[in-house]
């Protein structure tokens, strides 16, 4: 029995020695790599992968660390020490259903693994690295590039529709969006509105595209009327401002969501779809999907925050200034920590669209207040904030004309 026990002591050594040998092996292979031309090795997660197997998965429903640690032949002991490595960087309950993670072993018939990444975006990751004296842990992003793209359209249906045809990717409606947000109501888009503007793609690799970097500037041609967005740093801030230098921000987002459609105007006699009779309506009804965001329009206090059954259901009313209250109705649900005294910044997620109360369908009515008087949304003027310093204003015309020549220049003939 002992001579056994000494036995498998023996072969536990051994291949505990192998083990550490052959990290040590990999290791100086992936130093020697960072001396020699990158075309010599092949690199996956900044890792020399040319005598390693790189498998790369996907999460499912279901899966979580603990399992897939499992699945790949972990037992309790490890999953649990790997699993305290990585949650400063990489928490456990932060995984999401569809995005990637690889596991890197040894080409041999024991598929010793290596290295183990988690991917928490398309850029970011988090590798575990198991060839080391100690286990460890670090976060590193894959190397971007950025594209340059100019696109111009006329909007025949929606924004949405007319960015896709230009061949731009559907988020550059949402960036259009919040840029314009304070001058332009999507959910007012005509047919004939027009948009010219530059900006830049980041990619990975020159052949995945990751996101809208950066807008350089745009015309957006609404009713006739043109607005400008130039970049403009001031203060050590970059803002937008239109042709004449005024911040493109105010002091309120034209509208409380991502545009969708106008279902429910202001009005003082509007016909109840659930009462059956007329009475006023003093606020605007955006029909979208249950579960959208909703933003508050300005930085503010949460006064209210209540259930209404037999009305408003599921609502909020943030106090935004002496003069101006605004208030969200028919919500799902609330944003995680909003609560009565809540402070919150313009933009924020407050809740989400639902049907709670008195209600047809998912939507969310907004409305207004001011000095306690409910006004219409859409017709709701916001004094711009501060423009371009005087003593900047030559600096500003500048890249103004500079931007509008190289927007002429690409602009399509014909």
């Amino acid at each position: 029995m002992l001579a056994r026990k000494s036995i498998i002591h023996r072969v536990n050594y051994l291949w505990l020695i192998l083990f550490l040998a052959s990290c040590t092996l990999q290791q100086e292979k992936n130093d020697e790599a960072s001396f020699t031309d990158e075309n010599e090795c092949s690199f996956a997660y900044g890792i020399c992968v040319d005598s390693l197997n790189l498998n790369r998965y996907i999460i499912q429903q279901g899966d979580n660390l603990a399992s897939i640690l499992s699945q790949h032949g972990f037992n309790g002991t490890e999953s649990e020490q790997i699993t305290r490595t990585i949650s400063p960087l990489y928490p456990p309950s932060g995984m999401q259903i569809g995005n990637g993670y690889a596991v890197i072993t040894t080409p041999d018939s024991l598929a010793t693994v290596r290295y183990l990444v988690f991917e928490s975006s398309k850029t970011d990751f988090v590798v575990v690295d198991l060839c080391s004296d100690s286990l460890r842990a670090y976060a590193a992003e894959k190397p971007v590039t950025l594209q340059r793209r100019y696109s111009e359209q006329v909007i025949t249906s929606s924004l949405w529709n007319a960015i896709t045809e230009s061949g731009a990717s559907p988020l550059l409606a949402l960036k259009l969006s919040d840029l314009y947000a304070w001058q332009i109501d999507f959910f007012d888009i005509k047919e004939g509105d027009s948009f010219r503007l530059i900006y830049d793609e980041t990619w990975i690799d020159d052949t995945t595209f990751v996101d809208i970097a950066d807008v350089a500037g745009a015309i957006f041609t609404h009713q006739g009327s043109e607005y400008m967005a130039i970049p403009f740093q001031q203060d050590s801030t970059r803002e937008y401002f239109d042709a004449e230098g005024n911040s493109l921000r105010k002091e309120f987002l034209k509208a409380p969501l991502d545009f969708r459609r106008i279902s429910s105007r202001f009005s003082n006699a509007r016909y109840h779809p659930v009462l059956k009779r007329y009475r006023p309506h003093h606020g605007v009804d955006y029909s979208a999907p249950t579960g959208t965001p909703v933003r508050t329009v300005g930085d503010g206090v949460v006064i209210e925050k209540a259930y209404q059954g037999n009305g408003a259901g599921n609502y909020l009313k943030i106090k935004h200034n002496s003069a101006y209250t605004t208030t969200y109705m028919h919500l799902s649900r609330f944003a995680k920590g909003i609560q009565k005294g809540s402070s919150v910044k313009q933009g924020e997620v407050i809740g989400y669209v639902g049907s709670t109360g008195l209600s047809t369908g998912p939507h969310l009515d907004y409305r207004v207040y001011k000095h306690n008087q409910p006004i219409n949304p859409l017709k709701m003027e916001a004094p711009p904030s501060r423009p371009v310093k005087p003593e900047l204003r030559d600096s500003f015309m500048v890249v103004r004309d500079n931007l509008l020549q190289l927007m002429d220049s690409l602009q399509q003939k014909g």
